[in-house]
């Protein structure tokens, strides 16, 4: 209980010694809090890893799966399907016999930076007329120094 101690001026217009704050510190709630926020943001990731599952051994081959198609452009404008020199002319027609039988529709595409954009938009219309369902661009990344 808080009490006043009157020192003579009468009617309690003073100070009142241990009365109660009118302003709650809410610093140390403030740090709770974050230190919180920081453990829940460091463990969400940890708890969407999957589910563990011990599987069991076969003797049997796994299933087979495609070969990476690729297609390489170099600085000179010539053209490789998987390492194989092929002609500007005959890309669309080969790309649609090599990905006939196919299920996965996907080719990767490698230009050199130092060739023309419009030869390279070029190539590229080639492959989608094809019949090529995704077009992939490998780069190679920045290495820090």
């Amino acid at each position: 209980m808080a009490f006043s101690m009157d020192h003579g001026n009468g009617g309690g217009g003073g100070r009142r010694a241990g009365g109660a704050l009118s302003e709650i510190n809410i610093i140390p709630l403030v740090d709770v809090v974050l230190v919180l926020l920081l453990i829940f943001m460091l463990t969400a990731p940890l708890m969407y890893r999957g589910i563990d599952v011990n599987l069991p051994k076969t003797a049997g081959r796994p299933t087979v799966t495609e070969e990476r198609m690729e297609v390489t452009l170099t600085k000179d404008q010539r053209i490789y399907l998987n390492g194989k020199p092929l002609a500007l002319a005959s890309l669309e027609q080969t790309l649609r016999d090599t990905f006939k039988n196919r299920t996965d529709k996907t080719l990767y595409l490698k230009a050199d930076q130092a060739l023309q954009y419009g030869f390279v938009v070029e190539t590229m219309d080639r492959i989608r007329k094809s019949g090529i369902e995704k077009l992939g661009m490998v780069t190679e990344p920045v290495r820090g120094s």
